[in-house]
Formats: structure tokens, sequence, C-alpha cells
């Protein structure tokens, strides 16, 4: 549960009298409701999938994913449970550094199932950037299978290399 003190976002138009709000209380800001709205799409995910959020908007994508009805939904602060449990690896990244997405990214992909997704949002990215993504994807094992324009940002979902494979085959 969050506080309503130190909650990093905005509090309901009306006032929260308890100490600890329920998450349906709280709405994300508009912009992470949206990215959280397409990853989710582009993901496929369902509410009983097991999900492991990270990047700039880590705290409003969980709160947006609860309200949603996500309750399996972690950040990578909080996760739990040992590699290879989660779904889904979400990401909206907004920093310069490529470096650190690529770390997050190799550490991300190590606790998603076989069949699991990962599904990133960067903000403005230029065709450097886009070229360096599906490369990342490309050495850590996923190929890109769809993609969107959210926001002021481009967002993919990538799956292993052989979960696509397979299911050309079948």
């Amino acid at each position: 549960m969050f506080s309503c003190d130190s909650a990093p976002i905005r509090p309901p138009r009306e006032t929260c009298l308890a100490k600890v709000c329920p998450v349906s209380a709280w709405k994300a800001p508009l912009e992470s409701e949206r990215i959280v709205h397409g990853l989710i799409t582009l993901a496929r995910a369902k509410r009983a999938d097991r999900l492991l959020v990270a990047g700039h908007a880590a705290s409003e994508m969980l709160l947006e994913l609860g309200r949603l009805g996500f309750i399996n939904a972690f950040s990578t602060r909080t996760c739990s449970l040992p590699q290879g449990h989660y779904d889904v690896a979400m990401v909206a990244w907004s920093e310069h550094s490529v470096k650190t997405l690529k770390t997050t990214l190799d550490w991300l992909v190590r606790r998603l199932r076989p069949t699991g997704v990962v599904t990133i949002w960067i903000e403005n990215p230029d065709r450097g950037a886009q070229r360096w993504l599906r490369l990342t994807l490309d050495q850590l094992g996923f190929r890109i299978d769809a993609g969107s324009q959210i926001e002021h940002g481009v967002a993919v979902a990538a799956r292993r290399v052989e979960i696509v494979r397979a299911a050309m085959a079948a």
C-alpha cells in the first residue's frame, strides 16, 4: 500500500482521510496511464500475469496497473520471485544513458519465464537509439514483434527468438 503523504503522484480529488489509501483511490498522471495501456496492449498481458516494472515512471505505472486489476505487478525494487518467474517486463525509459538501459534489460530478461515478453517505452528516441535497442534485444536473445508510438516516444514488445520460431512453425 502507498502512504498518502509520501506517494509521488497526485491524490484523487477528494482528500484521503486515512493514512494508507487503496491503490484504486490513486490516479497516475495521464502520460503514465497512456504508456501503461500501450505496453499492456503490446505485451498482450492478462490480469493474472506476473509483471515486473522498471524505469523512471515505475511507481506511477504500478499504481495504474493496480487500478486496472493487475495485482501481480512488482517494481524492480520490490520483486521477490527468483529468476524465471515473471511473464512481462515493462520498462519506461527517459534517461539518456543507454548503458544503464542495457544493464536494466539484462537484469530484467533473466527474471522472465521462457515465454515472457519484454515491453519498452523510450522517450523521443532518435534513429541511433532505435537501432541500438534492436541490436541490444538481439544480443539478449529477443526479437521485436510489435511496436507503436505512444505519447512522445516509441514502444516495442519483444519475445525470445526461440519462442517466435516455435510459434511460426506451428
